[in-house]
């Protein structure tokens, strides 16, 4: 088995969480993308894991990111890569120099939607060496069928598809460790608490 990723090794790459596009992910709850997505930021930022956070033509029906990334990461947030239209984000220069310059070789991604946003620069950073897991429960497609088919295409090219739940316990390592605790407080704050409360 493959060493797991570690806050030590792992950058985490958000990208396309906009307004305009978060209403095409109809295969996932509005709702269950933007906790999962407060999660995986707040992870990084509580760790200090390098944040990558891009955007797509914010002005046009895309629009800005999500108001919880700028405040959750508010330097992430004001870095972010301001794409003019590249679809696969790997493409666009100033993303994957950002990418680079984090010096990790792991990468956890999320965005919206699966099957345009992630899918490509999921499989071109495989191309390029890179470890990668994508988190389908961060992001959506507009049908099941449309996210179960970039999920499967993904996976044949050598991603890993998880969960937002399964990347944070892994990262963890120890729920005892203080990495651990803190991922622990973040999982549960964004969401298990509600489910616990039920």
């Amino acid at each position: 088995m493959a060493p797991l990723f570690t806050p030590a090794d792992t950058a985490i790459l958000l990208i396309d969480h906009q307004v305009g596009t978060i209403k095409l992910a109809l295969s996932t709850p509005r709702d269950e993308i933007v906790r999962n997505t407060r999660a995986l930021a707040r992870t990084a930022v509580e760790t200090g894991m390098p944040l990558v956070l891009t955007t797509s033509q914010e002005d046009r029906f895309q629009g800005p990111l999500l108001d919880d990334l700028l405040r959750i990461a508010p330097d992430a947030h004001a870095a972010r890569v301001r794409r003019p239209g590249v679809v696969d984000c790997w493409l666009h220069a100033p993303f994957k120099d950002a990418v680079l310059a984090t010096g990790r070789k792991n990468l956890v991604m999320a965005g919206l939607t699966n099957d345009v946003c992630i899918v490509y620069p999921a499989m071109s950073a495989i191309a390029e060496g890179f470890r990668v897991q994508v988190v389908a429960d961060a992001g959506g497609s507009p049908t099941a069928a449309a996210d179960r088919a970039a999920l499967d295409r993904m996976a044949a090219a050598g991603v890993t598809i998880t969960s937002t739940n399964q990347v944070m316990a892994e990262l963890a390592t120890d729920w005892a460790s203080p990495t651990g605790g803190a991922i622990q407080r973040v999982m549960y704050e964004e969401i298990l608490a509600r489910l616990v409360a039920a």
